[in-house]
């Protein structure tokens, strides 16, 4: 293998060497259960409350409204079923979301709505991006809580957050975002963004796996998912991952400190694999230009299938996706390139590139060279490409 590229980070990132040591002394040194009275038990339970503070000022929270989950898929379900079940008991029985949420959030709608909850998904459009009129138009007197994700984890898109948030607000609307993909990418101020409620994980910012987020506003009652426990001011049962927190809360500082600077070179980078990627013949790129996050690249090349390109990469030493990690075991097209509007063969050829700031230029380099000769190769052995050049096949 001539190269080894990791461009997946959108479906994890590996863990940071800074990250990686200010775990390591709370598995052998600091062990204590931070529930505990005895010295051992203090001595962790200090640094468990310096990284909530850590937390909540990156987000423009305050730390006693930073609590404590396994990852993004339990802060989204906390979110989302806990205000349903809370605000059903006055009425509240609807829900607004998007068509291209992350499954955590589709899911936990789905089996709502089995429990007698109506769900709105709102459009996303060919640009993937929610409008905030559309969003202000289906809110009704029974809606209890919307969810739109900050930025979407296959197609990079940055949704106008402080302007949902606003509309939220002049309507008394809980608003929770996913921000799983956009912790550590893009500047977050729960105050100033009208967030009530928002999830996060850290093995997406360079942080370890199994520990994530939910920022619950102050003032918003949300029952319990997990029962058994006071942690967490007895609103998440379980001894408290220690090593986790700290680890996710030194990362996400990182990521917050450097994100100007690494944003701007990710987003130079991103680009030109984008300009020079669509000199391919029947390329797309998918969703907005501009409002996307600055390392995340998704196109379509019509007449092949996604699956072979990802494997024709691998065998070339690039590691990428043609979705989100929690589907790739499906052989559907991603719900997300249809909720833009694209038909199931374009859909099927797709492909996401996630950069972070462990790739390099040289790295870009590469992937132009051998991408056009394997969609190239993969054309000449597909039916399908012959009938789109010959104009059997119409899109």
């Amino acid at each position: 293998m001539a190269r080894f590229i990791y461009a997946d980070n959108a479906a994890t990132t590996p863990v940071s060497k800074t990250v990686l040591e200010a775990m390591e002394p709370f598995y052998t040194q600091y062990y204590g259960n931070p529930s505990s009275l005895y010295s051992v038990g203090r001595e962790a339970k200090r640094p468990l409350e310096l990284a909530r503070e850590t937390i909540a000022q990156c987000l423009g929270a305050a730390p006693n409204e930073i609590f404590f989950t396994s990852g993004g898929s339990e802060s989204d379900n906390w979110a989302l079923k806990g205000i349903a079940h809370e605000l059903a008991k006055k009425g509240k029985k609807h829900i607004i979301t998007s068509k291209f949420e992350h499954h955590a959030i589709l899911h936990a709608c789905e089996s709502l709505e089995k429990e007698g909850f109506e769900v709105t998904y709102l459009d996303v459009h060919n640009d993937g991006l929610v409008r905030p009129e559309e969003l202000e138009a289906a809110i009704r007197e029974d809606t209890a809580i919307v969810s739109i994700m900050y930025a979407n984890n296959e197609i990079g898109t940055i949704q106008p957050i402080p302007e949902i948030g606003a509309i939220c607000k002049k309507h008394k609307v809980i608003f929770h975002t996913d921000a799983v993909q956009a912790a550590g990418n893009v500047r977050i101020d729960v105050n100033e963004q009208n967030i009530d409620l928002l999830s996060l994980s850290a093995h997406k910012f360079h942080g370890p796996k199994g520990v994530g987020v939910l920022f619950i506003r102050k003032g918003i009652r949300l029952p319990n998912l997990i029962d058994g426990g006071a942690q967490e001011r007895g609103r998440r049962a379980g001894t408290e991952n220690v090593a986790g927190i700290v680890g996710m809360s030194v990362a996400l500082k990182e990521a917050c400190d450097t994100m100007e600077e690494r944003g701007a070179r990710l987003t130079k980078m991103r680009d030109r694999l984008i300009d020079n990627a669509l000199k391919i013949e029947r390329s797309r790129i998918n969703g907005d230009r501009v409002k996307r996050l600055p390392g995340n690249i998704n196109m379509c090349f019509e007449g092949i299938e996604g699956e072979s390109l990802l494997l024709m990469l691998d065998l070339k030493g690039v590691c990428a996706s043609s979705g989100s990690a929690c589907t790739s075991g499906s052989l559907d097209p991603s719900h997300v390139l249809l909720s833009i509007g694209l038909p199931h063969e374009i859909a099927h050829g797709s492909l996401r590139l996630s950069f972070s700031d462990q790739n390099t230029e040289e790295d870009v380099d590469y992937i132009l060279e051998i991408l056009p000769q394997i969609v190239e190769r993969l054309r000449s052995m597909s039916p399908l490409w012959e009938e789109i050049i010959t104009g059997q096949k119409k899109f």
